[in-house]
């Protein structure tokens, strides 16, 4: 499927704890998780996020087809592509707009065969061989890191800044950074050729999760 350069500007990732530990100001009631999620994640597109992948990694799956579903009422009502991590049939049961998976055989090609060609795929790599393989096996975008290390994956080794230049060079789809990326460093990849930025902690780990969004898009559309 081709993916505008656009949905991929600023590319929210959930993450479970976060979410689950976020602290509501001006409320002393519990709050589902439910409502967690979906106030979370509306408050993220307010900010100025352009796609959002949900990323649940101990849910079993039929409780990760709810939670996408539950995500996809708020991502539907404002146009925002919902893509599901790993797992190409929650994708397929939700109703979601596609999946992201890593560099595993064939993972790319199995996830096409269960979506077919109107679903987005995007992939991981880590340098120019594993982007140019993701590429012929049909992914429509890639995340490429980690850009500056990462909170969430402790044995991410941060990438050479030239490499993000020779991948979005070789291949013709969409290219984000990925990995440790804040407003502060955003800069620091300007002129490599990428559509734009995924980020975890610099916009679900912060306490004002709209502001964090606005202005990581404020930078992303400067810097970029």
């Amino acid at each position: 499927m081709i993916i505008k350069k656009e949905e991929l500007r600023l590319y929210g990732i959930t993450d479970r704890k976060m979410f689950l530990e976020h602290q509501f100001s001006g409320t002393d009631h519990p709050m589902s998780e439910t409502d967690k999620y979906q106030i979370l994640v509306e408050q993220a597109i307010l900010g100025g996020i352009t796609m959002l992948q949900l990323r649940e990694k101990d849910l079993p799956q039929e409780a990760y087809v709810e939670r996408a579903g539950q995500v996809l009422e708020v991502t539907k009502r404002y146009r925002i592509p919902l893509i599901i991590n790993d797992d190409p049939m929650v994708a397929l049961l939700s109703g979601a707009d596609g999946v992201h998976v890593g560099q595993e055989d064939e993972t790319i090609r199995n996830a096409r065969e269960i979506l077919g060609e109107n679903r987005i795929i995007g992939a991981t790599a880590h340098n120019l061989e594993e982007a140019r393989r993701a590429y012929e096996q049909g992914a429509d975008y890639l995340g490429v890191g980690a850009a500056f290390g990462s909170v969430t994956k402790k044995d991410a080794k941060p990438i050479d800044r030239e490499t993000y230049r020779s991948i979005c060079e070789s291949v013709p789809i969409p290219v984000v950074a990925i990995g440790g990326i804040t407003a502060d460093n955003i800069g620091e990849l300007s002129g490599r050729g990428l559509s734009g930025i995924a980020v975890i902690g610099a916009l679900f780990g912060t306490e004002n999760i709209k502001e964090g969004a606005r202005m990581l898009r404020a930078e992303v559309e400067k810097r970029l």
